[in-house]
């Protein structure tokens, strides 16, 4: 478990009241990054609060009454994903700049000089994030800040991205939960069949594709059912 002293706010208002806990900032960090993380040692403290700095605990009742449970873990994980976690300054600078390196990288990979067909190497392309002030989120994933970056950069160097175009099918059974899933990749045409499953499609960068198989294959255990029907640049 963090200290209180090395710990950070994670808060969130939610149905009219207000609530603050002391988490981790690094394991804070990554369960907003999507990774698996012991809520026990995120905790620095296992209490929910209406102000940490001065000490005020939240009524169990109002914990209950707002998110349906008086389960800290559930709490906090439901917290720290969707309130505003108070990173410090040096913190997530250098969390900004992980990112920052992540996106470069990715777009290394997925997008070309079209004038030479090559790709440009990271350090090109850093070089011009920062050139173009290049606005990154350091909790948002780096592939959904692809297209952001590049439409700043591409007035300072020619640059075109390699992008596909897959059909998904889900099962009515897993339809519901795969939903968020495929809208974070951006749907270009969904459609909802009388059994309730889904299909849709999506355009996203080449590099992404094995993501969504991946993904969609985990959420669906194996059943979904995802082709790539056409491949062209931007």
């Amino acid at each position: 478990m963090v200290t209180v002293e090395d710990a950070i706010i994670a808060k969130i208002d939610k149905d009219g009241k207000h609530f603050e806990i002391l988490v981790d900032p690094e394991l804070a960090y990554d369960l907003r990054d999507g990774k698996s993380v012991s809520i026990g040692k995120m905790l620095a403290a296992n209490v929910v609060c209406t102000d940490v700095k001065k000490g005020d605990k939240a009524s169990a009742k109002d914990v209950e009454s707002v998110f349906g449970t008086n389960d800290l873990d559930k709490i906090t994980e439901y917290i720290v994903k969707h309130g505003d976690v108070q990173l410090t300054t040096e913190f997530r600078k250098k969390k900004t700049g992980e990112r920052k390196k992540q996106i470069a990288a990715f777009i290394s990979r997925n997008a070309m000089n079209p004038q030479t067909r090559l790709p440009h190497p990271p350090e090109r392309i850093l070089a011009a994030m920062e050139q173009a002030h290049a606005q990154i989120d350091p909790f948002k994933p780096a592939e959904q800040q692809v297209e952001e970056v590049i439409d700043s950069i591409k007035e300072i160097i020619p640059i075109s991205l390699e992008e596909i175009v897959l059909t998904i099918e889900i099962p009515a059974a897993y339809s519901a939960r795969s939903y968020g899933a495929i809208k974070e990749y951006g749907i270009i045409d969904e459609k909802w069949l009388s059994d309730g499953s889904l299909f849709a499609k999506v355009k996203i960068p080449a590099g992404l594709k094995e993501n969504v198989f991946r993904r969609l294959g985990g959420l669906t255990h194996g059943e979904a059912k995802i082709e790539e029907v056409k491949e062209k640049h931007v």
